[in-house]
């Protein structure tokens, strides 16, 4: 997994030291500022992971990187707890509290792995996520994804011919859906579009390979589905 550390102090050996002996690690570059992380962040698309030292950084840091990729795993570190709301708020894989030992380092780079990461891709059709499901990295194809089912803490991705249970957000999955595919219609449902057959004031239906789903439409996310779905402006 290619990474990248974001310290003013670029030369302190800490992060370097931690993540050139983790084996899942591919150190790509040192930043001591978030505007230089961005700018390698604009043409490299293949960094999937940043360490970002919020005592040398500062919480901003974090809303520049998002702006620049997204999603993007963020692993904050710091010497104390003062950030860790902000940095939880901004969907940080982990917060770890200096000083860090290998092993919680470790725990916190192999939970990345427990979360999927959308391949970039132009074409919408071409648009791939790797889900771990036991041992093994899953590929999906987004337009085999179905829909989408938030369920207390997890979410439940049905496909045309699976379903991958995982421990996530619905806000922090749906970031990672291209929206010219796929349409949130209940705080519960994530549904692709293609896949509508019906809709009413209430329910809409998809097309699933065990025939048709049923599905309600939230009263919040009403308007959006029909401007969504511009046939139904008609």
């Amino acid at each position: 997994m290619n990474c990248i550390i974001i310290d003013q102090k670029s030369d302190s050996p800490l992060l370097v030291d931690l993540v050139s002996k983790c084996p899942l690690l591919t150190l790509v570059g040192t930043f001591n500022d978030s505007s230089s992380a961005c700018n390698l962040l604009s043409i490299q698309k293949n960094i999937e992971l940043a360490f970002i030292d919020l005592d040398m950084a500062g919480s901003e840091s974090i809303n520049t990187i998002r702006s620049i990729t997204d999603p993007l795993h963020i692993i904050a570190v710091s010497s104390g707890e003062s950030y860790a709301m902000q940095a939880f708020d901004q969907n940080c894989i982990d917060y770890l509290k200096k000083p860090v030992s290998y092993a919680r380092f470790f725990k916190a780079v192999n939970k990345t792995l427990k979360y999927p990461v959308a391949a970039e891709s132009t074409d919408t059709e071409e648009r791939e996520l790797f889900i771990k499901k036991n041992s093994t990295f899953v590929r999906i194809w987004m337009k085999d994804i179905t829909y989408i089912e938030a369920l207390e803490n997890y979410i439940i991705i049905n496909t045309v011919d699976d379903k991958f249970t995982l421990h996530f957000t619905m806000k922090g999955f749906e970031s990672q859906l291209p929206p010219d595919l796929f349409v949130r219609i209940h705080r519960s449902f994530i549904v692709n579009k293609r896949l509508i057959k019906t809709i009413n004031e209430e329910f809409l239906q998809i097309k699933t390979a065990s025939g048709l789903k049923t599905l309600p439409v939230g009263r919040v996310f009403k308007n959006n589905v029909c401007e969504d779905l511009p046939v139904l402006n008609k």
